[in-house]
């Protein structure tokens, strides 16, 4: 009798291990490529892998919509950036156009300079800083204070440097806008301040021809006072900076202004790419 209760105690105890066995067990995964066996399936492993097939499913379907929720908002995302840059280039555009409209007609260029004012030039070397006095040549601070107001200097070339002699300056390197101020010349004024070291003054081919291109005096250069170029303005800091402009080419690119003009920047940057530029001219307190 004894040993019948232990025999049905044992079976009881081998079916509620053998139960918790199969709650506790992650699902079997299904039969792979390579499981060929013939044996049978039995009817509790057919119920696990239903059951476990469901869940798969069911994970599948509830993974569905937190996808297509990601995607939803990646596409949202993608849209928004979309938007904000296309909103940017369309404010670029805006300010390009205004820019371009003032930079090709030179008569919207014809506000009155202050009596005295500075301008700063940030280059490829550094920095240096202009303090002009419209006393000195009226007309010429007048232009010069509208050329930096427009953005005229921006990435235009120190094409012409003659060490001891001078830096000249003021092509625009986009041959539309160089070809709009070719003929805005100014008229000639009285020379009342000396060509000096640091001094600036107008380039110009004779009577009445100046328009955008300037020089700087690297030496004293006083000699051409009686030839009728009249400083408007000097050097009032890194006149040392002026002084590192690259100018192995010399009077090299003298007789190619032509091509300069005609052909911008893109022809500077292959035929002669150690020229240093401006990068940026503002007007300064």
């Amino acid at each position: 009798m004894i040993n019948r209760y232990l025999s049905t105690f044992a079976t009881v105890l081998v079916l509620a291990f053998s139960l918790a066995a199969c709650e506790s067990a992650p699902p079997e995964p299904g039969p792979g490529p390579a499981d060929t066996g013939g044996a049978k399936t039995s009817a509790s492993a057919k119920a696990s892998a239903s059951a476990s097939a469901a869940m798969t499913a069911s994970a599948q379907s509830s993974a569905t919509p937190a996808a297509t929720l990601s995607a939803s908002a990646s596409a949202s995302a993608s849209a928004s950036a979309t938007a904000t840059a296309t909103a940017t280039a369309s404010a670029l555009a805006a300010t390009d156009t205004k820019l371009a409209a003032e930079l090709l007609d030179p008569k919207k260029a014809n506000a009155e300079a202050p009596a005295k004012f500075k301008a700063k030039f940030v280059t490829t070397k550094g920095d240096f800083v202009i303090e002009v006095t419209r006393d000195w040549a009226p007309r010429g601070a007048d232009r010069f204070y509208n050329l930096v107001k427009i953005g005229y200097f921006t990435d235009v070339a120190l094409f012409r440097v003659v060490k001891g002699f001078v830096v000249q300056f003021g092509i625009h390197g986009n041959p539309k806008v160089a070809e709009a101020w070719q003929n805005a010349k100014i008229m000639d004024e009285k020379v009342k301040e000396s060509n000096k070291r640091g001094y600036v003054t107008y380039a110009m081919g004779g009577p009445d021809t100046r328009t955008t291109q300037l020089f700087i005096s690297l030496g004293d250069n006083s000699s051409l006072d009686s030839k009728g170029f009249a400083p408007f303005g000097k050097v009032v800091e890194g006149l040392e900076v002026v002084d590192k402009f690259y100018d192995g080419y010399g009077e090299n690119t003298t007789s190619k202004q032509g091509e300069i003009s005609s052909q911008g920047n893109a022809y500077l940057r292959k035929e002669f790419p150690k020229l240093d530029y401006i990068k940026s001219a503002s007007i300064v307190k």
